[in-house]
Formats: C-alpha cells, sequence, structure tokens
C-alpha cells in the first residue's frame, strides 16, 4: 500500500514557525466555503478547469509516498499555465499573518510543481493566490510567476525536509503491521456472537461499506470492533482508524481495548483527543496568546516535542499529552491534533467528525479512503446530530453588555455600544412583526435574512474589537454573546428543506432558532469522508429508523445480534393495570407505589426506578416515603459533577444486607453507560413509556415526518421515547451469571405498537393484571432462580 500525503498537510508540517496565533473565529463554514469556490470557479473563462487532481510520487528509504492534492483551478492556454487557488476568510487580506501567507503560498507551488511535472513542455507557470473576504466579498488576488527550476528546488526542500517524518511513519507502519500479523484475540474464547461481529465488521471494511449494528450488552462491542479494524488495517486496507462515541466513560473502554490488545503485542499509535477547554492548562486561561508561554514559538518546539513523545509513547492518553505538554512548554489542546496526525487509532467525540463548526479540518476538508469509522452508542448521536445542525441567538444577554460597555467605565466603547444596539434594532423589528400579527411565535421554512446580515457585519466588528481588549468582565461578556452569534451566522449557511426558523417573544426578549429537523444528509456527508463505517449500539431497533435518520437508508448494511445472555435470566413484567398518562398520573400513583413495593419485597438487593422527568420522580419517591417510610432510597440530582455521580453508584454494594432503591430520569446520566454486575443490582422499573414531553419543537419534527413518511408520531416521540426504555432496562443483565426482573410500569407496552419493539431477548415477556399477580409473579421467579442456582 502507498502512502497518501495530502499537500496541505505536508505545506502546513513543514513550513509552519513561530507563534500559535488560534485562527480568529471565522463566520465561513466548509459548505460556504465550497459555494464561494463554485462560484469563483464558475467566473473564469472557457479554458479554466476547476478542482484539478494533481499528484506525483516519491520514493525514500525504499517506500513509495503520494503526494496529491485538488488545486481550485488551472487554465492552459497558448500563452501558458496558470493555476489557482482560492481562500476565504472573515480577516481583510493585509490583515493576514507572515506565516498565513507562506501557507497559503507553499501550497500553490506544490500545485505549480505538480502541473509542470505533468507537462515537460512547460516552463514556467503563473501561481494565482484569490483572497476572498466573507464580511464585505472583498477579492484580493496575487499573481508570481516561477519557473521549473525554482518550483523543482522548493519541493526538493520541503520533501527532504519532512523525510525525517516520512521515514518515521513508514518505519512506525512497518512495526504496526508486522505486529498485528501475529495478533491473537485478547480472550481466550469469543463469547457469543462476538466471532460473528468481528466477521462483519471485518467484511464491510474490505468492502468499503456502511454498517448498522445492534449488538445487546454483553457482546463486547468494543474489542468485537476494534479488532477486526486493526487486523484490516495489518492487511493496508485502510490507515487509520477513527473510533467516535459521545461520553468519555466509552472512549475509556476503547483506551482500554487498545491496551488489551498491546500486552499480546499489538504496537500502534492512538491517541485520545481532550476538548479544548477541559485539557488546556490553568496557567493558560484568560491569558493572551501572545502572553501565553505555551502559544509563543510553539511552533518551533512543536518538531522535538513530537519526535520525543512518538519515540518513546504508543497510547498516548490526556495524562501522556499533558507530560509531554508541559516537557516541551507546548499548548496541550494543538499538540494533541498534530499528534494525531502521526497515530493510527484515534479516539474522539462525535463532534470532530460532524460539527460543521468544530470538526477536524486536517483530517476531513476532503474525502479520503484511508480513514474508517467506528461509531460508538450511535443511538446518542439521532439528538447530538440536531443539536450540531441547530443554532439560538436571543436579545435578552444585550442588555447586560451595554451596562458593562458605559463609557464611564475603564475602557470607553461607544462603537460597540452602536454595534450592540443595532443588533438588538434587528430583533425589535422581528418582534414588532409578531406583535402587530397578535401572536407570540412564528415558525417558517425561510432563514431569517434580516437578522443574519445585522450579525454578520456585528461578528465582523466584533472580531476586531475582541483582538484590542484585554481580559475584563465586559470582554467575557461580548465573548459569550459574539460565539453565539457566530454559531448562529455559520447554521445559517446550511439551509434546505429540513429547516425550520422558531422566532418566540418571552415579555420583552425575542428568540430566534434556526432547527434542523432531520441532519441525515449531512451525517451521510461526514461519512462519505471515509471508506466506511460500523454503526453500532445496544439497542438500535427498529433498524430502519436509525437507517434513515443517520443518514444510512440508502447505502448501508444491518446486522442484529441476538443476547449472549439466557433470556429467561430477567423476567419481563408488563403491567396492565397501570396508566401514567398525564391525565391519568394521578389516580395511578397508589398502584405505581405498590408495584414498585412488590417488586423491592420480592429480594432483599438494590433496583433502579426510571422516570420521563424529574417531577414524576418526585411524586412517586415521596408517595413510597409515605406508605413505607423505613425504605432506603437516593435519588439522581438535576446537577451532579462526576464525584457525585460516582457517590451515587457506590451506593450499590455487591451482596448487600437491606433493600436500596434508587430513582433516576430516563435518558438521563444513569440510564446508560453504568456496569453494576451482578447483585450490584437485581432489579429495574420503568415508569412510563418515555416519550419526550409535548414541546413545540417536537412537533416540527412530527410533522416533518409525516409529510416524508407519514410516521411523524414514531419518529418524533415514540421510538426515541422507547430507546431510552431499552436503555435503561439494559442496566440489568450485565453478564451471563446475572438476574433480575425489569418492571414496565405502563400499560401501552402491551400493544402492539410496542410489543413489536422488543428485542428478542425480550421475547418471554408476561403481561400482569393485578399486583397480587404481580407479586405471585416475582416470588415465583426467584424462586426458579434459586433452584436453578443450588442445581448447578
Amino acid at each position: 500500500m502507498v502512502t497518501k500525503i495530502g499537500i496541505r498537510q505536508l505545506v502546513e508540517f513543514v513550513l509552519r514557525q513561530g507563534d500559535l496565533n488560534e485562527v480568529k473565529n471565522s463566520q465561513n463554514t466548509a459548505l460556504a466555503g465550497a459555494k464561494i469556490h463554485r462560484r469563483l470557479q464558475s467566473s473564469r473563462g472557457e479554458d479554466y478547469e476547476s478542482e484539478v487532481y494533481l499528484k506525483t510520487t516519491v520514493t525514500m528509504n525504499g517506500n513509495d509516498y503520494v503526494i496529491s492534492g485538488r488545486a481550485d483551478g488551472v487554465q492552459l492556454t497558448a500563452d501558458g499555465a496558470l493555476i489557482e487557488e482560492i481562500k476565504t476568510s472573515d480577516q481583510a487580506y493585509d490583515e493576514l499573518t507572515d506565516n498565513t501567507r507562506t501557507l497559503y503560498w507553499g501550497q500553490v507551488k506544490v500545485y505549480g510543481y505538480l502541473l509542470l511535472q505533468d507537462h515537460p513542455d512547460l516552463d514556467k507557470v503563473t501561481l494565482q493566490l484569490t483572497y476572498f473576504q466573507v464580511a464585505n466579498e472583498k477579492i484580493t488576488k496575487e499573481q508570481k510567476v516561477l519557473h521549473r527550476a525554482e518550483l523543482d528546488q522548493f519541493f526538493k526542500e520541503l520533501v527532504t525536509e519532512y523525510e525525517y517524518w516520512l521515514t518515521l511513519r513508514a518505519d512506525l507502519r512497518k512495526q504496526r503491521n508486522a505486529s498485528i500479523a501475529e495478533l491473537p484475540f485478547p480472550f481466550p474464547a469469543f463469547r457469543p456472537g462476538q466471532h460473528e461481529l468481528a466477521a462483519a465488521v471485518y467484511k464491510t471494511i474490505r468492502l468499503n461499506k456502511r454498517l448498522f449494528v445492534e449488538a445487546p450488552t454483553g457482546t463486547g462491542k468494543t474489542i468485537s470492533t476494534l479488532f477486526p479494524a486493526v487486523k484490516a488495517m495489518g492487511e493496508d486496507l485502510i490507515e487509520r482508524l477513527f473510533y467516535l462515541t459521545a461520553k468519555q466513560s466509552t472512549r475509556h473502554v476503547a483506551e482500554e481495548a487498545v491496551d488489551l490488545m498491546s500486552h499480546d503485542g499489538l504496537v500502534i499509535k492512538s491517541i485520545t483527543l481532550t476538548a479544548k477547554d477541559q485539557i488546556r492548562f490553568p496557567e493558560e486561561r484568560d491569558v493572551l496568546p501572545e502572553d501565553n508561554p505555551y502559544m509563543v514559538g510553539y511552533y518551533d518546539r512543536l518538531k522535538p516535542a513530537l519526535k520525543d513523545l512518538l519515540t518513546h509513547e504508543n497510547q498516548i492518553t490526556r495524562p501522556v499529552i499533558e507530560t509531554y505538554a508541559r516537557k516541551h512548554t507546548v499548548d496541550p489542546f494543538e499538540f494533541s491534533l498534530d499528534a494525531s496526525l502521526f497515530c493510527d487509532v484515534v479516539i474522539c467525540d462525535y463532534n470532530y467528525l460532524f460539527d460543521p463548526l468544530v470538526y477536524l479540518q486536517r483530517f476531513f476538508s476532503e474525502s479520503d479512503d484511508d480513514n474508517f469509522f467506528l461509531i460508538d452508542e450511535v443511538h446518542n448521536l439521532v439528538s447530538r446530530a440536531r443539536d450540531m445542525y441547530s443554532a439560538t441567538v436571543s436579545d435578552q444577554p444585550i442588555g447586560a453588555i451595554l451596562k458593562l460597555a458605559q463609557p464611564d467605565k475603564s475602557q470607553p466603547s461607544d462603537d460597540l455600544q452602536t454595534a450592540l444596539k443595532k443588533v438588538r434594532r434587528s430583533f425589535t423589528r422581528r418582534s414588532k412583526d409578531l406583535l402587530a400579527d397578535d401572536v407570540t411565535e412564528r415558525v417558517t421554512p425561510d432563514p431569517p435574512e434580516p437578522l443574519l446580515r445585522t450579525l454578520r457585519t456585528f461578528n465582523e466588528f466584533v472580531t476586531d474589537w475582541m483582538a484590542r481588549q484585554k481580559p475584563s468582565p465586559l470582554l467575557d461578556a461580548v465573548r459569550d454573546y459574539f460565539f453565539d452569534c457566530l454559531t448562529f451566522v455559520k447554521i445559517g449557511d446550511l439551509y434546505d428543506g429540513s429547516y425550520q426558523t422558531r422566532a418566540v417573544l418571552d415579555g420583552h426578549h425575542l428568540t430566534v432558532k434556526e432547527l434542523c429537523l432531520d441532519p441525515s444528509d449531512f451525517l451521510d456527508g461526514a461519512l462519505k469522508l471515509g471508506a466506511g463505517a460500523v454503526l453500532f449500539s445496544a439497542t438500535l431497533s427498529p433498524m430502519s429508523y436509525y437507517q434513515r435518520v443517520l443518514g444510512g437508508e440508502a447505502n448501508s448494511l444491518a446486522y442484529q445480534l441476538p443476547s449472549p445472555f439466557p433470556p429467561k435470566n430477567q423476567a419481563i413484567l408488563v403491567t396492565q393495570y397501570v396508566q401514567t398518562t398525564y391525565r391519568e398520573r394521578e389516580q395511578n400513583v397508589d398502584r405505581i407505589v405498590q408495584s414498585i413495593h412488590a417488586l423491592i419485597t420480592g429480594k432483599t438487593g438494590n433496583y433502579l426506578v426510571f422516570f420521563p422527568s424529574y417531577g414524576y420522580l418526585s411524586q412517586i419517591r415521596d408517595a413510597l416515603k409515605v406508605a413505607y417510610p423505613d425504605t432506603v432510597t437516593t435519588s439522581q440530582e438535576t446537577t451532579m459533577d462526576a464525584a457525585a455521580r460516582q457517590a451515587f453508584l457506590d451506593q450499590f454494594t455487591a451482596h448487600p444486607a437491606t433493600t436500596l432503591v434508587g430513582f433516576c430520569v430516563l435518558g438521563g446520566i444513569f440510564s446508560e453507560g453504568i456496569d453494576l454486575r451482578g447483585d450490584r443490582l437485581i432489579g429495574v422499573a420503568i415508569v412510563s413509556v418515555g416519550l419526550p414531553g409535548l414541546n413545540p419543537e417536537t412537533n416540527l419534527i412530527r410533522d416533518y415526518y409525516d409529510h416524508q413518511n407519514g410516521q411523524g408520531f414514531a419518529y418524533a416521540y415514540q421510538l426515541p421515547g422507547m430507546n431510552n426504555v431499552l436503555q435503561a432496562a439494559g442496566r440489568l443483565i450485565r453478564s451471563s451469571q446475572d438476574h433480575g426482573i425489569v418492571l414496565l410500569l405502563d400499560q401501552r407496552f402491551a400493544s402492539r405498537r410496542y410489543v413489536d419493539l422488543f428485542p428478542p431477548h425480550w421475547r418471554y415477556y408476561q403481561t400482569v393484571h393485578s399486583l397480587p399477580q404481580l407479586s405471585a409473579t416475582i416470588a415465583n421467579f426467584w424462586h426458579q432462580t434459586q433452584e436453578g442456582s443450588d442445581e448447578n
């Protein structure tokens, strides 16, 4: 397999020098930038060819490397050749740093070199840098005419400088592939379903496909996906693997899987990316870049730091990054991104691939078949994606900022006040339109263009204003509001038929939301940036729903594994006598309390009870305490830090002498991702079918899918709610030795609409028609479990 190196990657790595100057926040998205490129390209002459793929192969240290990229435009005429590089940003051209211009010209020089390689009859080429300033659409053009000898020398020096790193990558890859060839599966035997899943993942990679997998708890999803992907990497089917997930705990599981394989001889570079605000050193906070010792001279220290890291470490976790960042005085976040270019496995959050505002440009500026994606707990991506492609802005913060910006303060800010008041007037005009029609809310499929125009101007002003400020409460307030406005403008560029604009007047303040109802096309586009993907979760039913909403409807495979645990290890009990609809809740409080009591008195142990809201949780918990004051309970709180969460879970001890009942919220922090094995948890009760609360935005999603496929209620309410139910129930059986009861407290669970969504290992569910029957069924389950245990 020939290693491919992107031209931008090569140029940036070799030519960057000096300070780490964080790029000013641009209002430009990749989509908006592409539109500008197409607009400029279409205005060129007939001889102009857009997006020209250029490449060359260089041989060093016995290895071949393909250096390639797409030139924005090439024009070949009888008078000679011209090659154009288009750049878009918010900054004025004359404000660009020397280093930025060096990188821009470096790219176009490489394209010029490659073009002359393809045309030996030419001796020179005109290089044109076209710079488009987005805010005012000002176009700056600069041209340089370079001869073949000059470009040959430039390219030779560039590649020579990169040779050490190319050789390092090649040596690392050889070592990696040799270790993979002998790598055994890191357990004595495959669990049921594990071998089949691993085979399906390997075939998916080999065929460059997209696979959706439902693999119930206990399958060992992480190692069953990582192991075959690593094996495929050893055969040069892929070059880099991204393991994407929503939660830090799941990232740790992936780290542990890599570490497990390393103990069996795997030599591979893996890195875990941590969010900027979490990994930056405390002393970097509220410090200007020009005063930050980890940023000043960053690029002058980067290469020694990378060499040190890569020659001494394989599993590059957050503590490792921090250790080497301190040693070499480099910013830990940027250092982790630069180190990731040399890693085989990148473990990171969903947003590094999918978020249009923060995705990894160094990897995902264009499609690369060397990349492959493993996406864990993918049911979480449905709501996350809607959030990533939606944005909200309000006029509410403006008043507080204006007070901070009064001229009698230490830093006069008349211009800032003027800019803020213009934004407020734009909101006021929209508010008056609502009041004139005697409404407090309006929904439209059109982007809020008048507001977007105002915010673009405001963002341009604030970008320059912030660059002149010293740290202060005013700067903090302006920065926070600026980021809201910036995000709003960027999302406004993405509008298509899946968007609605919702404006809501609440008292004197107006809030405008750009709501993405269906991000599936955006997710599909992101997934196409690699050779393929495996999207997996313990709960992914019905599969057709997830394929539709996650962008895989037309071009993906589906695979559902059975549970590896005996289905009869758990009782699934559906109470036919309990109704939890809002209208019936008050009349059913006592039935729910008595049902929970029947569950927890069936056997001493630890139990979790899940509710659709904190209000409902409090109501039933308080009623239980009144009826049975000796019951020991603990409850999830609305805000819990890591220590509080762990303290909650630590109460669920093994071999408890007394019964403990934990009250939690469906879809919350304890409804997935926790592992209470054995008798640390022996029963789960779920109150209601978990429907999201009725609200205008979910109703818009319902109406959208009603129009799309006639399944609006299912897509907006029922299926997301049922996923929360299945996730909560999945906390119970975590190993083949676990036994327990899932009590479903809502008669709707027995309807065909819900039974059809039950996973295969729920096939022995039982309906219960009265409290006495429930008590008897619970007692019988534990009696049979004890008998089975005695026989063993």
